[in-house]
């Protein structure tokens, strides 16, 4: 009928037999989707690629690797995705539209959207890096650490607890645990600038726009409303009192 109407005919020659595979039902799509998945494992592995579990990836785009990439189980690749050269997968991590260079770690269970890691980074585990981000070479972000449209510079560390946004980051900075940045007014974003070789204590907040300069030391607790100046301590005055002879509530029983 295609002939009789005047339709050019060609041959195609599938690369797998699975090309020829129709669906009917949701458990023949499910059943296609893995050998579909299997096909890009065999693919990966045939490139030297290390796959803790073949049948448990799931590449969603373009996931392109370089030598001795270790991939752990469970782990989900969307869009364009290139890891550079000994990177380290763990479990359960999903990647969409990043790029990791050479010799970094991403311990399990991180999301990482729209941004580039440098070398010998370590990532994780549970953390989120957002759209935006840059992160330098041996950067680290700790567990329940999440970063977004931010600049991180090189050997800078935010290991535990922290939110890191709309902020550049200089190099060998420490941000303390419970530290965020407070770039919302309810309006608008405001950026946050910290400076080289800073240290920030645990539970700071740095309210943008504002900017620690070189070498300074933020003190635990501390909330940032000015600029902070190089070399310099700042904190807020606290006072501790203790009571003599309080004594605790107890609970009535009903």
């Amino acid at each position: 009928m295609a002939v009789a109407e005047g339709y050019p005919i060609a041959v195609r020659h599938p690369q797998s037999s699975t090309e020829c595979l129709g669906v009917n039902s949701k458990r023949e799509l499910a059943r296609l989707e893995r050998l579909v998945q299997m096909d890009r494992a065999h693919v990966l592995l045939d490139a030297g690629v290390t796959l803790a579990d073949p049948a448990r990836i799931d590449v969603r785009g373009d996931l392109t690797c370089g030598r001795d990439v270790e991939i752990d189980v469970n782990c989900i690749f969307e869009g364009k995705v290139v890891l550079g050269e000994g990177v380290r997968l763990g479990a359960g991590c999903v990647l969409r539209d990043a790029t990791v260079g050479p010799g970094t770690e991403i311990r399990p269970f991180c999301v990482i959207e729209e941004a580039v890691i440098g070398a010998n980074a370590r990532i994780g585990p549970f953390a989120r890096v957002r759209p935006g981000t840059e992160l330098s070479d041996e950067v680290h972000i700790g567990n329940f650490v999440e970063v977004k449209a931010s600049f991180i510079g090189r050997a800078s560390k935010a290991n535990h607890l922290a939110y890191v946004g709309d902020t550049t980051v200089g190099k060998d900075v420490n941000i303390g645990a419970g530290t965020i940045t407070c770039n919302y007014d309810g309006a608008n974003k405001h950026r946050t600038v910290i400076e080289d070789d800073v240290h920030i204590g645990s539970d700071v907040q740095l309210v943008a726009p504002v900017t620690v300069h070189k070498g300074a030391t933020v003190g635990a607790g501390t909330t940032v409303f000015k600029d902070a100046p190089a070399g310099e301590l700042t904190l807020n005055r606290k006072t501790q009192d203790t009571l003599p002879g309080w004594k605790r509530p107890v609970k009535v029983k009903k």
